[in-house]
């Protein structure tokens, strides 16, 4: 039985990883504006254009399907991987690597975490990168199931606990949950869930403590990441010095502008 429904749930990971067709994406950022913006840690969001991207992009109503995390080269110096540098968690493949050009055909952006020390940077490569071929357990069809309709009708209360997958092994149903957990290790908040306790003093009888509680990483989702206060957006475009005063149109398609009239 667990191997007809292992065999089943393969299938159903397979078909929902594949590309579906769209006309409004649109490349903003070339591989090698990626390359040299990127630093360890940072996290790439990726607006993807899969069956089960379709269904994440509804569920958290965002742009953004999918994340990973910028390892830099050094983890895979001197292998046949030697161009990788992000880590993700992939439907079929499980967590892997990959080169950046994966995704330079698809909008992206990133999100930096701010304050990290470099010891802080290297702990969550290691964390990311000790993880590489871990696998789904696929086993839980009906986990599958849930994406096949691109814009299933749930409640959006309940959006948010229909993006985590398996009830029995370890799994990770998105990216997201793999970056949660790596900067939940070195206890870096992304969205938690915040507590004011009043901490009252003899100068300030009314004044509180914040105290952050961790979320369950399952319930991570890429948006959160983009709408973290503690995280910073960097576009790589304006990064590099934007002037809009030397950019170069091409006026010939203009629509003739129509005469004023009294």
């Amino acid at each position: 039985m667990n191997s007809v429904l292992g065999h089943l749930g393969s299938w159903l990971a397979h078909y929902l990883a594949r590309r579906s067709p769209r006309h409004d994406a649109l490349s903003t950022t070339s591989g090698a504006q990626l390359r040299a913006l990127l630093q360890p840690g940072d996290v790439l969001l990726v607006d993807g254009d899969t069956r089960i991207s379709t269904a994440i992009k509804y569920l958290t109503q965002s742009s953004w399907s999918h994340a990973a995390l910028y390892v830099g080269t050094a983890p895979f110096a001197g292998t046949d991987h030697a161009s990788h540098c992000l880590v993700e968690a992939d439907l079929n493949a499980g967590v892997r690597s990959l080169a950046i050009d994966e995704y330079t055909q698809v909008p992206t952006r990133i999100c930096r975490a701010v304050g990290l020390s470099d010891a802080e940077r290297q702990a969550l490569v290691a964390f990311a990168v000790a993880r590489i071929g871990e696998a789904y357990d696929l086993r839980n069809v009906f986990d599958l199931a849930r994406y096949l309709l691109p814009t299933p009708p749930v409640p959006v209360h309940l959006r948010r606990r229909m993006i985590a997958l398996g009830s029995g092994a370890p799994t990770r149903a998105i990216c997201s949950t793999l970056i949660a957990e790596a900067f939940q290790s070195i206890d870096y908040p992304i969205l938690p869930i915040i507590e004011h306790r009043p901490e009252p003093t003899a100068v300030c009888p009314a004044c509180t403590a914040e105290v952050l509680h961790i979320r369950d990483h399952s319930l991570f989702t890429p948006r959160d990441f983009d709408v973290s206060p503690y995280f910073e957006i960097i576009k790589p475009k304006l990064a590099a010095g934007f002037d809009f005063r030397h950019l170069v149109w091409d006026r010939t398609s203009e629509p003739a502008k129509s005469q004023q009239t009294v």
